[in-house]
Formats: structure tokens, sequence, C-alpha cells
């Protein structure tokens, strides 16, 4: 089957103190998003890049590959939806990555595609030393995804669980703009979360 990512690089690196956008700081010689392009490239059969807008420093790196611009940053559900005009008809498999998060690796992303393949929707999580104000995966008491939870938003229980979001969705493409389309901004930021769609899948059944 078919897949395509979509990496969302349209972050301000305002956190940096940088006018640089935030992907394209370097690591190891070459900007964070290029370090990514090049894992997806192994993997994927079609990259999209979601860039903010005046940023064609940020197209520049992104050539040969498509990219679309989030003329308002409302969130990154809203960011990733941007793609769906340029992959209308896909069938296939659609991956979100995060532009800042270079250093997933070729195996791991082929082990997501495999997992989507037997599940609705696949994620990446995580159990690092330190959480800190990474999102949690709720499970259930079957141990299965249930949602995953903004640190804003989570209570003091939510915030205690040591399973954290590592960023990374894949649905087929079909589902992941329909998904997309119902997320709401009822949240401590009032923007669209990508995240919010792990709940919707649920809902739907998809484990």
């Amino acid at each position: 089957m078919p897949a395509a990512a979509i990496i969302l690089a349209a972050g301000l690196g305002t956190r940096m103190r940088s006018a640089l956008p935030k992907a394209l700081h370097p690591i190891a010689g070459r900007p964070m998003l290029n370090h990514l392009i090049a894992a997806c490239e192994q993997v994927f059969d079609r990259i999209l890049v979601v860039v903010g807008p005046d940023m064609p420093a940020l197209e520049r790196a992104a050539a040969p590959h498509a990219t679309v611009v989030q003329r308002e940053r409302l969130g990154t559900g809203h960011a990733a939806l941007q793609a769906a005009p340029l992959l209308e008809g896909f069938e296939g498999d659609a991956a979100v990555l995060y532009a800042d998060n270079p250093l997933i690796s070729v195996p791991t992303l082929r082990a997501l595609l495999a997992r989507r393949a037997e599940a609705g929707l696949a994620l990446l999580a995580m159990r690092p030393a330190d959480p800190g104000r990474y999102g949690r995966v709720v499970q259930d008491a079957a141990g299965d995804v249930a949602r995953i939870v903004e640190w804003a938003d989570a209570s003091e229980a939510e915030r205690a669980i040591p399973l954290c979001n590592a960023g990374v969705v894949c649905a087929p493409a079909r589902d992941l703009f329909r998904w997309l389309r119902e997320v709401r901004n009822d949240n401590a930021k009032g923007e669209y979360y990508l995240t919010d769609i792990v709940a919707l899948a649920r809902a739907e059944g998809c484990r």
C-alpha cells in the first residue's frame, strides 16, 4: 500500500530565541527538516511539508517535495489538515510527523507502517526518564490506547502516566482527514490538536 508523510514545519522557533524557523536549525551539519526528510524518503512514496506563511527558505529546504502553507497557526490538527487537498483521492496511509523531531529512524518508520496495517491507527509512544510536559497516552483497562491528553489539559493523575506521545501518528489518509475535520478547539490552548484524532478513532472502534 502506498504511504505519504506529512511533515509539520510551520513552527517559528520563538522559544529558541531565533529568527530562523525551528525546522531549519542545524543538527550535525544540516537542518532538522532535512534529517527527517532523508529518513522519510526511504519509507514513504510521497512527502508533503506544511510550512508557515513567508517561509521561502523552508520551501527551498523541502524541495523537491511539495509544500503547503498553513496561513493561520491554529494548532497541529489544523496544520495537518492543510495537506488534504494535495492528497485528494490518495488510496494509502498518511503519517504525520513533526519537523523538530529529526532523529526518527527508518526502522521505526517502517515498524509504524507495519503496525498500521494491523490496526485502524498507529502511533509512536515513549517512556522517557523525564516525561516533562509531553502529552500522555491514556490506556484503557485492557491496555489499548484510548486517547492522548496534552499536558495543559491533563489532570494530576494523567500527568503521572509514564507513557508519552512521541509525536507521530499514521492512519489511512481518507480516515485521517475525516477525523481531522471533526477535531474541535475546546481545550486550554484553544487549538486544534492532531492528538485528538486518537479518541475519535477509538470511538469508531479502532484499536
